[in-house]
């Protein structure tokens, strides 16, 4: 079965850099869009940054700048680059991957477990 496998998370002070991996695993034949949201407690889930299989990126305001995403579709793996962080990107970070396509399942959405990114000082 297809598995999103996300890493990366920590502590770190304001200021600070953390790359976030997600990895998916199966017998993946092909990947669409991948997405990193974050949901921070008694906030609605926001998508933070996407990025299509043509490699289109698209980011949250707020974090323009800042983060960097990007995928090797050779690994099956989407990276946030998450720069200058703020104690506000406090969330935890889930990694979302649409269109993911095998023989067994056809195409289908999954998400990662998510990964707690905290900021604090």
């Amino acid at each position: 079965q297809v598995q999103l496998v996300e890493s990366g998370g920590g502590l770190v002070q304001p200021g600070g850099s953390l790359r976030l991996s997600c990895a998916a695993s199966g017998s993946i034949l092909s990947i669409g869009a991948m997405g990193w949201y974050r949901q921070a407690p008694g906030k609605q889930r926001e998508l933070v940054a996407q990025i299509t299989k043509r490699l289109s990126t698209n980011y949250l305001d707020s974090v323009k700048g800042r983060f960097t995403i990007s995928r090797d579709n050779a690994k099956n793996t989407v990276y946030l680059q998450m720069n200058s962080l703020k104690p506000e990107d406090t969330a935890v970070y889930y990694c979302n991957a649409d269109y993911i396509y095998t023989r067994s399942d056809g195409y289908l959405q999954y998400w990662g477990q998510g990964t707690q990114v905290t900021v604090s000082s």
